[in-house]
């Protein structure tokens, strides 16, 4: 078996973990930081396949390509190339298998300390 899964579109090459190979301190470590947990909720509210670029992040864009990094490399978020664009989209079924509740427990206390309703989308 390899060591990661590669989506190629338009003969551009992007490597996602194999969610046998997910790693429990290697997702929380990822879901830690402000800046990925927002965009991992932002994806979660029903903003599945957005642009990289589509994301109003506090950040610049080299430190947002970092952040989504993190979080494709951990087995969070799934990205491919539509034309020039990187598309994400969260990897809900991998994680549930892999980490039964997990992304729905972070989610729900994360939306619990923003003061939004802690059973939305997920």
């Amino acid at each position: 078996m390899s060591e990661s899964a590669t989506v190629t579109v338009s003969g551009r090459r992007v490597k996602h973990p194999e969610t046998s190979r997910l790693r429990l301190e290697t997702v929380l470590g990822a879901l830690a930081d402000p800046v990925r947990l927002s965009i991992v909720c932002a994806l979660a509210d029903g903003h599945e396949d957005m642009a990289c670029v589509a994301f109003d992040l506090p950040v610049s864009k080299s430190t947002s390509t970092h952040h989504f990094r993190v979080l494709r490399e951990a087995g969070i978020i799934r990205q491919y190339y539509a034309g020039t664009a990187r598309k994400s989209s969260l990897r809900t079924d991998d994680l549930e298998e892999r980490f039964p509740g997990l992304l729905p427990s972070v989610l729900n206390a994360e939306r619990g300390r923003r003061g939004e309703h802690p059973d939305g989308p997920a």
